[in-house]
Parts: structure tokens; sequence; C-alpha cells
């Protein structure tokens, strides 16, 4: 009698080797992202306070001796106590709280600025479309922007008779060599595919000058205009020592002379801030003008 065949079942997978997927719950308590403007003020911000923080610590330790010459930023603060909470106060005279002070010197540097700035573009619109007009002045530029803008202040002063007249001429002298330079620069480099442009659409010289050549050459015309701002502001403190009255310049000489070293820390701090803020608005105003095309 024959014996009948096992039957052989298949082996089964272990159980180990099933594939289970299973999902992980989130975390309830994972924290937050910042928002993106958020997180680009505190890039933008946290180092320079950082920076700040190190350098006013290091000042207090260097100068913390009774014999330091410079006082630490405690004592400035507190010598100039006064100054800081009462900005706007308003005496006899020269006797007067910071903010009139820098005003005053702000009003000169306004009007020369202007002056510079309607006068550089022209010239240089002029230097930079007309060879000969460069021949012929650019040497000049050349050499008469190289005087400094104190060596003027006499000259002016013989002119006009009149110390505030006198700082504006410095001002003026100042900051115009940089907006003349910058902006025929930017005229000589208009792409000739512009110019082509401006000849097939028969633009006469008054819609070239507004709709072609200001607009190309708008980004090196506020680079000159940026730098004119910085060199205006610098020039104004400098011709308010000599000339006297009201200006943050002539604050500064006058606490020198009464030796009030805090109050001078004081001021340099207010002419930093404020020259940084006349470069910031210009910079807004290039990028709104030149789309962003202008350089922050």
């Amino acid at each position: 009698m024959t014996a009948s065949p096992v039957p052989i079942r298949p082996t089964e997978k272990p159980q180990a080797a099933k594939i289970m997927t299973l999902s992980i719950p989130p975390k309830t308590g994972s924290p937050r992202r910042l928002p993106p403007w958020l997180t680009s003020l505190a890039a933008h911000v946290v180092p320079p306070i950082i920076t700040l923080v190190f350098l006013l610590v290091l000042w207090e330790i260097l100068c913390s001796s009774p014999t330091a010459s410079v006082p630490p930023p405690s004592r400035v603060v507190s010598e100039t106590w006064e100054l800081i909470v009462h900005p706007f106060y308003a005496g006899q005279g020269v006797d007067q709280g910071l903010f009139w002070h820098i005003l005053a010197s702000l009003k000169r540097v306004a009007l020369g600025y202007c002056l510079a700035a309607v006068a550089g573009i022209a010239l240089g619109t002029l230097v930079g479309q007309s060879e000969w007009a460069m021949r012929g002045l650019d040497p000049i530029f050349q050499v008469l922007r190289t005087v400094p803008p104190l060596a003027w202040l006499p000259l002016s002063l013989a002119a006009f008779k009149d110390g505030n007249p006198s700082a504006i001429f410095v001002i003026f002298i100042t900051a115009i060599w940089p907006i003349i330079i910058n902006t025929a620069v930017g005229i000589r480099n208009i792409p000739q595919d512009y110019q082509n442009v401006a000849r097939v659409l028969r633009l006469n010289q008054f819609e070239y000058f507004t709709k072609i050549m200001i607009p190309a050459a708008a980004p090196y015309i506020f680079t000159g205009l940026r730098i004119g701002i910085g060199l205006s502001w610098l020039a104004i403190v400098a011709a308010e020592m000599l000339i006297g009255g009201v200006g943050i310049g002539f604050f500064i000489w006058d606490a020198w002379n009464s030796s009030r070293i805090s109050d001078i820390i004081l001021a340099l701090i207010y002419v930093g801030i404020v020259g940084y803020l006349l470069d910031r608005a210009i910079a807004f105003v290039a990028r709104t003008v030149t789309r962003n095309t202008a350089s922050a």
C-alpha cells in the first residue's frame, strides 16, 4: 500500500518582515517660526546693537581711570543729561538747545546743497554731452575740486561780508564736484541703443533730456548726490567753527573753549546720526526714482 504524498504548505513570511507604515503625530509644543519681516529686522538690528554694547563697555573700561582725558560713557551721560532731555531749550543768542543748533546747520546745508545739485547736474550734463565742454571745463573742475573746503572760507567771507552766506557758499563749492563728475560719467555711459531709439522716435532735445538722458544716468547722478550730501554735512560743521553763530559746529567749538568734553562727545554723536539719516534719505529717494537700480 503506497502512502499518499503530504501536501507541502508555503512557508509564511515572518511577522517582522511585514512593512508597516506608522503616522507620527506632530508635536503640539513645537515653536513657531518668526515672520520673515521680523527675522530680517533682527538680522539687521541685533548685530549693530551687540557691536555698540561691546564698544561702550570697552570705552567705559579704558576711560574709567580718574586721570583719563576722555570721560567714560557713564560720565558723559551724567554731565550732558540736561542737553539730552531738553533739546528744544531756547535761550538768548547762542544759548540754545541742540535741536536748534542742528536745525540751523541743516538749513544752511539744505540751501547750499540744493544749489549744488541744480548747478552740478546742469554742468555735468554739459560736460558729459559735449566733447568741447569736457575739454574746456574738465581740467578746471579737476583742479578746483582738490582745494580743501575750508580754504574757500576766507575768500567767501571777503566776498559776502557775512558768515551765513559764506557757510552756504562753502557747502555749495564742496558738494558740487562729485555731482558734476558722476553726472558727466553717467551721461557718457548712456548706451548707443538709447540714442538710436531717440533718433527713430525723432525726439527733440528736451524730450531726449527728460525721457532718455536723465533716467539712464540717474544711478550715477544719485551716487554723486549721496557723496555730496556727506561732504556738505562735513563742511558745515567745520565752517561753523570759524564763522560762529548758532550751529552744531559752533556748539562744538564753544564747548572746546569751555573744556566741556562731554558736550563735544554728545554733539559728535548727534552729528553722526544726522549725517547717517541724510545719506539714508538720499538713498531712499534714489531707490524710488531709479526703481532700485541705484546702489543702496
